[in-house]
């Protein structure tokens, strides 16, 4: 069915509307909304028919080799994959890079956190509020946010992300699939020759995320019927956040403990990285290739929200929620004005995840100024070499959209004989569920449904980010697959689905 594609369901008075393909995510993925008889929602599913199978086919791998592997699950993240990875290697190990590595690998994180969330704010979620939610669907897309903003405003987006990314495949190697980071350190130091450029480079990674920011302001925050939306009760759910936090509990990207808090603000845990399962679980439905993640010591109670449900949320919202700011100042009063626009925290609408995302922007840009200036950035030990035999390493970052870990388990030899990977969609997976359900029970009345109101619908997914290429491996038995015949004139003539 083409998006928006409405049926009524054989010997009942129940419709169903499918939206297939959903749009400007990475991956694939429908919703089906069931109405009854009245026309009202009875629930929605997010549905992701793909299956990912990474942690099959690396078993017998060398564990060197999971940054390069791992790094193909995704065109769009892959930066974050291959860092999680090495981090991974580094507990496998049981060795720890020297400072200079970790600032250097600390420098391409941040570039690759800025520009990745460049993409979403111009290009997939951007157009929603730029454009509007309500414009027509083919203008919902970059070429309708350059109309919007203006051709110097998308020429400086292009070229900003351009810079950014040239400065990830010159320290990375590459900026699809990276090939920097050794267990232990990385591959390439810097040179003091190449200081002047990377400050001049961050200089105007800082005025292109206040740009950005005011970019959200005059257009999003300055337009009344956008507030109201971001902080309506159809796009709001009361759940558990986690995140990264540094030793002061500001949100880090790179590295540091995960911290948990609860609906109410409270904090409810902070682990390491290697306890992660002390602290996780997973729960499968049999709709969905993507495995829903909850707290242990709330247990699944369902979808549902409040402090007796054990779903929670990652994403550049939760990070916030998770912290007490963030870690550089112009960040932080961006932070601390979103937290006073808002009610004060938590904040727990879905869709200031936008807001949420520019302001890591500037903590990114203004962490690169601060690495420039960071004289071990320099140093000429750039690796520790292992000496011990690996075990098990866990390693987690936060990817653009949320925490991610890579948890490996090897033989004396380095060859995987385990891995497991929960990336940030899947840590979302209950949350965005639950978004998109409630947002179509809100918004569908009577059975009157148009592409506008399908759009916010989107919406409800569209503000986590999702990459649902890396989120799924659940295998409840066997991909679905349809076969359709048709005749010379297109028309179908016979379908075969299983």
């Amino acid at each position: 069915m083409q998006s928006g594609a409405l049926d009524t369901l054989k010997g009942t008075g129940r419709r169903r509307v499918t939206i297939d393909p959903i749009t400007r995510l990475e991956g694939h993925g429908k919703i089906d909304i069931f109405l009854d008889e009245k026309g009202e929602v009875e629930r929605a599913y997010y549905q992701i028919p793909e299956l990912r199978g990474f942690e099959i086919f690396s078993l017998g791998r060398p564990a060197e080799e999971m940054p390069q592997i791992t790094s193909r699950i995704c065109g769009v993240c892959p930066t974050a994959h291959h860092m999680a990875a090495t981090k991974a290697l580094d507990d496998l190990y049981h060795v720890d890079p020297p400072p200079t590595a970790k600032k250097i690998r600390q420098l391409i994180y941040n570039a690759f956190m800025l520009e990745d969330h460049a993409l979403h704010v111009y290009i997939l979620g951007g157009p929603d509020f730029i454009v509007g939610p309500d414009a027509p669907k083919e203008m919902r897309n970059v070429a309708g946010v350059i109309e919007k903003v203006g051709v110097e405003t998308g020429k400086k987006v292009i070229a900003m992300r351009k810079r950014l990314r040239e400065l990830i495949t010159h320290l990375g190697g590459k900026i699809i699939h990276p090939v920097f980071g050794l267990p232990g350190g990385v591959a390439k130091g810097l040179t003091a020759d190449e200081i002047p450029a990377l400050r001049e480079l961050a200089d105007e990674s800082i005025e292109f995320a206040k740009f950005t920011l005011g970019v959200f302001k005059n257009i999003v925050l300055a337009n009344e019927k956008y507030v109201s939306l971001i902080t309506s009760e159809e796009f709001t759910h009361r759940t558990y956040s986690m995140g990264l936090v540094d030793a002061n509990n500001r949100v880090n990207f790179y590295d540091g403990m995960v911290r948990v808090t609860a609906p109410d603000g409270k904090e409810f845990a902070k682990f390491a990285p290697s306890k992660y399962l002390d602290v996780i679980a997973e729960h499968v439905e049999p709709w969905s290739y993507v495995k829903f993640p909850y707290l242990k010591q709330v247990g699944w109670n369902g979808f549902a929200d409040g402090a007796g449900s054990g779903i929670y949320s990652v994403a550049p919202l939760a990070r916030l929620n998770a912290s007490d700011g963030m870690a550089t100042p112009e960040a932080q009063k961006a932070y601390e004005e979103l937290v006073a626009t808002l009610g004060g925290k938590p904040v727990h609408h879905t869709l200031a995840n936008h807001w949420a995302r520019v302001i890591e922007m500037l903590q990114a840009a203004e962490t690169l100024r601060e690495l420039a200036d960071d004289p071990l950035l320099t140093g000429k030990e750039i690796r520790t070499l292992p000496t011990e035999k690996p075990t098990v390493g866990v390693g987690i970052v936060e990817a653009p959209r949320g925490t991610l870990i890579h948890h490996y388990e090897t033989d004396e030899r380095g060859l995987i004989t385990k891995a497991n990977l929960i990336v940030a969609t899947q840590n979302n997976a209950g949350r965005i569920a639950m978004s998109v359900d409630k947002a179509a029970k809100g918004l569908i009345h009577g059975g009157i449904v148009n592409d506008g109101l399908l759009n916010k619908i989107e919406m409800a997914f569209r503000a986590y980010d999702p990459c649902n290429a890396c989120s799924t491996h659940s295998l409840p038995g066997q991909m679905p697959i349809t076969l359709r015949l048709r005749n010379g004139a297109g028309e179908i003539l016979r379908e075969i689905g299983r």
